[in-house]
């Protein structure tokens, strides 16, 4: 392993999003700019076993079938999991499956753990429900603390749900994870990208038709429109129009500080026992609470340069395939 590159361990519930944000990390590994050190799970947009083995099959037709996958907890911490196949589809993947994958004894936590011993610096990103995250943070924490950045697509924070009036998807899914994460990160300072930021980034169908030709003859080329166009539909049946709003992807590529982006120290809490508050996230930005700050909020960032900057992971990929690897 090149110790040049930074390592990242990717945490996700793929998920139409996922699957771009996984195509995005592929594309930059191949091109040496990061090293993927490996990929987990959590159950969120279908249960975990269907979510590593989408993630195992996106990074299989990405050519990056050495890159661990590990499946998750099976279940939120507290909850009953709530799966969104209205969204995602039955399998995850719009009108696309993945086969099914025998992921034997591979343990997530021992992939957790042995990412971050071996890699100083690691990046870890979550976009999924932050299940994984917070169960491992009970014992690891100060594992966990060791990481050079840790960043979270979640909630929607003091801004419109998309689950309910308040909450997002991820910090509904299990909100006790995110209760739970944000009451004891103030020595993390956790990146958050939440709703108000990653709904601007959008994949249309003209968009998709650019993203084929700079794929050329990669296989991801003739997945992308059944993956996307249920997500279409999906947001059009939301009356957010003939579009798809990519949340994962954005927040990789902030993560890894490849566009500009503005952010604000704050404190984050998130609401676990109401039902009607469930999963709504609250950023004390005028210092209320008298908290130590716990995160960075992700306020804004450059949407056009993030589209460029995909466009060049799309261009790695389509080298790696010209390149007969």
């Amino acid at each position: 392993m090149s110790l040049s590159r930074p390592a990242v361990l990717l945490d996700c519930d793929p998920g139409i999003d996922d699957c771009l944000a996984l195509m995005y990390l592929a594309g930059l590994h191949h091109a040496g700019e990061i090293e993927l050190v490996g990929v987990s799970t959590t159950a969120g947009n279908v249960a975990v076993q269907q979510t590593a083995a989408n993630a195992r099959w996106i990074l299989d037709l990405c050519g990056l079938p050495e890159v661990p996958v590990a499946p998750g907890r099976p279940d939120p911490l507290e909850v009953q999991l709530t799966t969104t196949p209205e969204t995602h589809g039955e399998s995850g993947l719009g009108y696309l499956s993945a086969p099914r994958h025998d992921f034997g004894d591979m343990q997530w936590q021992e992939l957790w753990s042995t990412a971050i011993a071996r890699n100083p610096g690691l990046h870890l990103i979550i976009t999924g429900p932050v299940t994984n995250l917070a169960d491992f943070e009970r014992e690891h924490g100060d594992a966990v603390a060791r990481c050079g950045s840790l960043t979270i697509m979640g909630g929607a924070v003091n801004y419109r749900g998309n689950t309910t009036p308040t909450a997002e998807w991820n910090f509904w899914v299990d909100p006790h994870a995110a209760a739970r994460h944000f009451s004891a990160s103030a020595e993390l300072n956790s990146t958050l990208c939440s709703l108000e930021v990653t709904e601007q980034f959008l994949i249309t169908p003209e968009r998709l038709a650019e993203i084929q030709g700079l794929l050329g003859t990669h296989p991801m080329a003739e997945k992308l429109p059944e993956l996307l166009r249920f997500y279409f539909e999906f947001h059009q049946a939301q009356e957010e129009g003939y579009q798809a709003q990519i949340h994962d992807l954005l927040t990789c590529i902030i993560a890894l500080k490849k566009v500009p982006f503005e952010a604000v120290e704050t404190t984050i809490d998130v609401e676990a026992e109401s039902a009607l508050m469930r999963g709504t996230s609250v950023a004390d930005l005028r210092n209320h609470w008298r908290r130590p700050a716990n995160a960075s909020l992700v306020t804004s960032a450059d949407i056009p340069a993030a589209h460029r900057e995909f466009d060049r992971a799309l261009r790695a990929l389509r080298a790696r395939v010209a390149l007969g690897e």
